[in-house]
């Protein structure tokens, strides 16, 4: 007899495998100058990490019967397969390592955290409660979650956007002789190297920037759609649209931070770094809204708590 729930777990396993396997091949390529054997490699391992958590997604809701996004186990696995297609997606359009660099390791940390660190009870499928037997499960929360799957893409390419442009200075080491010999030739040649790499590096930070902003434009009308969702069901399961619990106050937060942030690109009354601070600063409000009301207090949406 078929042990599906080995095949499952052997499937989540394999994932985070082969999510450690593309983050050293992508931080490879970042330390040896983007040899496109290890970008290829790293690429192909988190195709094969899509089709393996996607695979235990699809049998954990064939198995039990409902849309696995009951508990935070389900939901972080399901954070995990977002960033994953948004990633895959994302590469094509800027075509850098850093992309990967810095979103396979988080997809690895997240795959490990509701592996190995949330007790066994809370891993497993348990029946619904009552007010999560509706349709509105799929509907708001997936769409929360692809949100904050957007969102951080959009703050961590604003992260790396703000480590990239900070105090970069060009500096020329070279050997002396001979240089009286060809002086204007050298200091022309040396003029158009410097031009090239501040021109490919101001290229690199403008693709990041404006990716980034675009990302973040997917990522906010989903998460205004998901709390309208969100407003509805809880209408229908509690009779109030809005309760302030703190998953809806933490969400309302975000919404403003990131509301702000378009606010400013679309209005360009902040240039340059200042918008990408705002949302490097999203980032930490997400998992805040995401995660961490789950371990400082109870409320409505209490399906993650984690108990001390």
């Amino acid at each position: 007899m078929i042990n599906w729930l080995v095949i499952e777990n052997s499937l989540i396993n394999l994932s985070f495998l082969l999510s450690i396997i593309s983050t050293l091949f992508y931080w490879l390529d970042i330390a040896f100058f983007s040899k496109q054997i290890f970008f290829r490699m790293g690429y192909y391992s988190v195709l094969l990490s899509c089709f393996t958590i996607s695979s235990s997604l699809g049998l954990r809701w064939i198995l039990n019967h409902y849309f696995p996004l009951s508990n935070l186990y389900e939901s972080l696995l399901f954070l995990s397969w977002a960033l994953i297609i948004l990633h895959l997606i994302l590469e094509r359009k800027i075509n850098s390592n850093l992309l990967g660099g810095i979103i396979t390791p988080i997809v690895m940390m997240i795959i490990a955290f509701s592996s190995f660190f949330l007790p066994k009870d809370m891993q497993s499928a348990s029946p619904l409660v009552p007010a999560l037997k509706s349709n509105w499960l799929m509907m708001h929360v997936s769409v929360m979650i692809i949100s904050y799957a957007a969102l951080m893409i959009g703050s961590l390419l604003s992260i790396i956007f703000l480590i990239i442009g900070y105090g970069k200075e060009v500096s020329i080491k070279g050997n002396s002789t001979g240089i009286y010999a060809n002086l204007d030739s050298l200091k022309s040649k040396l003029e158009d190297d410097l031009k090239k790499r501040h021109s490919k590096q101001l290229n690199l930070l403008e693709s990041l920037d404006n990716l980034s902003y675009r990302t973040i434009s997917i990522g906010f009308p989903l998460l205004t759609v998901g709390i309208i969702a969100g407003a509805v069901w809880a209408n229908q399961a509690w009779g109030a649209y809005w309760s302030w619990d703190p998953k809806e106050t933490w969400a309302l937060i975000t919404w403003i931070v990131f509301a702000s942030y378009l606010h400013t690109r679309i209005n360009k009354s902040w240039q340059g770094k200042k918008p990408a601070m705002l949302a490097s600063l999203g980032f930490i409000i997400i998992w805040i809204c995401y995660l961490g009301v789950n371990f400082i207090g109870k409320g409505l949406h209490s399906y993650g708590w984690i108990a001390s």
